[in-house]
């Protein structure tokens, strides 16, 4: 593991330094676990309180924390500088240079400089991969698929024909991309005829996929992933979906096909939407929200049907005090049908 004088970690980080720069810095850790020799963070000064019980020898903060041992390292955004200082302390071991001996690879493809190609891989015919792969074992890509630079694919991922990947993108365990999407027509006599997939899937640079997720190949034309989008485990993509730049999807998020989400989208977990919708820029869909039409630029949404989270807010108070309300409501009938007798 390696170590960095707080100064070192300053500089690497172009954060200000408030206390000792000689002070050794050995790991990291949470502010409730954090020793002497760590460095932790606050993401929000609202918690310094909690900064005044740790062990560690520096915080990332906002500013200088004052009444505390530890020293400070001043940041913008300590969130985004603590995970960068991560970066620096553990870094995953990165397979040899080489291709494994049990590798099945089609004499057509073709693969950029120091490939790293593990046990079992399965490559099909007229498949290019860029520069610096990392194909861990039993990753299989299907023929006709264009990959570019530093592409990863841990174990058990399945890249299907014709996909198109850019660069830095990663692929983690489990994790299919252009399956078929799912798409059947009904016959007069009741049966299901299945509609060929012949479209695509796109994934632009800069894409993180977690464990088994599935984004699925286009009926006609394309499914695509924009650039830098970051997706959860357990997540469903449909065919012909567009996810946006830079969005999030957290886990188990589902979108029926033809979704489409502009830039800077958040859906929390287990969020859903009906297909041939449209969620507009900077809007956060609120976790198990269900979306059955459009979502607005910069909206927040809940519930399912999904509404505006503030107004969600009061419904979920109501919930509770619903039996209670029905109780008044019939006793205020029954009195009211007493009032209409006796007059």
């Amino acid at each position: 593991m390696p170590s960095f004088t707080l100064g070192e970690l300053g500089k690497s980080l172009d954060c200000q330094v408030a206390g000792d720069p000689s002070t050794v810095i050995t790991g990291v850790s949470t502010v409730e676990k954090a020793g002497p020799g760590e460095i932790t963070f606050l993401a929000n000064m609202k918690y310094t309180s909690k900064a005044k019980a740790t062990r560690a020898a520096a915080i990332i903060a906002a500013e200088p924390l004052t009444g505390i041992a530890a020293a400070t390292l001043v940041s913008p955004n300590p969130y985004h500088d603590f995970a960068r200082a991560l970066g620096l302390f553990y870094q995953a071991p990165k397979p040899p240079s080489g291709i494994h001996p049990t590798a099945v690879i089609d004499l057509t493809v073709m693969i950029g400089k120091d490939p790293s190609i593990g046990a079992y891989v399965v490559i099909g015919p007229n498949t290019t991969i860029g520069d610096n792969a990392v194909l861990h074992p039993h990753a299989v890509i299907y023929g006709g698929c264009s990959i570019g630079n530093n592409f990863t694919a841990h174990s058990h991922v399945s890249v299907r024909e014709y996909t198109r990947i850019g660069h830095r993108v990663t692929l983690h365990n489990g994790v299919v991309v252009g399956g078929d999407g799912f798409g059947f027509a009904k016959a007069n006599d009741g049966t299901h005829h299945k509609i060929p997939q012949s479209g695509i899937t796109v994934i632009e640079d800069d894409v993180e996929v977690q464990t088994l997720t599935s984004i699925d190949r286009a009926s006609l034309g394309e499914t695509r992933i924009k650039r830098g989008a970051k997706i959860d485990s357990l997540v469903q993509i449909g065919h012909s979906c567009t996810v946006g730049e830079d969005n999030i999807l957290c886990g188990q998020t589902g979108l029926a096909g033809s979704t489409t989400l502009e830039e800077n989208v958040i859906m929390a977990g287990q969020t859903g939407s009906s297909g041939h919708l449209t969620i507009h820029k900077n809007a956060t869909i609120w976790a198990q929200a269900g979306l059955v039409g459009d979502v607005s630029a910069g909206a927040v949404v809940a519930g399912s049907p999904a509404f505006d989270h503030r107004e969600w807010l009061r419904a979920s108070a109501a919930y509770p005090k619903l039996p209670d309300l029905l109780k008044t409501l019939r006793t205020l009938e029954r009195r009211i049908a007493e009032l209409e007798r006796e007059k």
